[in-house]
């Protein structure tokens, strides 16, 4: 059975640093990454990367998060520097297993960036 925990969400202030590490296990995935929910708002990708890997973010992200991936290991990483208030979020590690594309999600964890 595939299974996903995340870990490593927090209470940080603006400015500051946090670190989110998803582990997967019990296939091979083709992507592997993270998605957010806001309050009042829908789920929306945050940075994903593919095996070789490709990376994607969005861009209010780009230049403050990194993706990582570690094929051997089956681990997504999220490294956010410089949170703002509005990342404050529920952040959800996100896979796709080979070789027909199922998806599963982590359980979901809060982030909360305090001005």
């Amino acid at each position: 059975q595939v299974q996903v925990v995340e870990s490593g969400g927090g209470l940080v202030q603006a400015g500051g640093s946090l670190r989110l590490s998803c582990a997967a296990s019990g296939s091979i995935f083709n992507v592997m990454g993270w998605y957010r929910q806001a309050p009042g708002k829908q789920r929306e990708l945050v940075a994903s990367a593919t095996r070789r890997p490709n990376t994607n973010y969005a861009d209010s992200v780009k230049g403050r998060f990194t993706v990582s991936r570690d094929n051997a290991k089956n681990t997504v990483d999220l490294q956010m520097n410089s949170l703002k208030p509005e990342d404050t979020a529920v952040y959800y590690c996100y896979v796709n297993t080979y070789p027909y594309g199922t998806e599963y999600w982590g359980q979901g964890t809060q982030v909360t960036v305090s001005s």
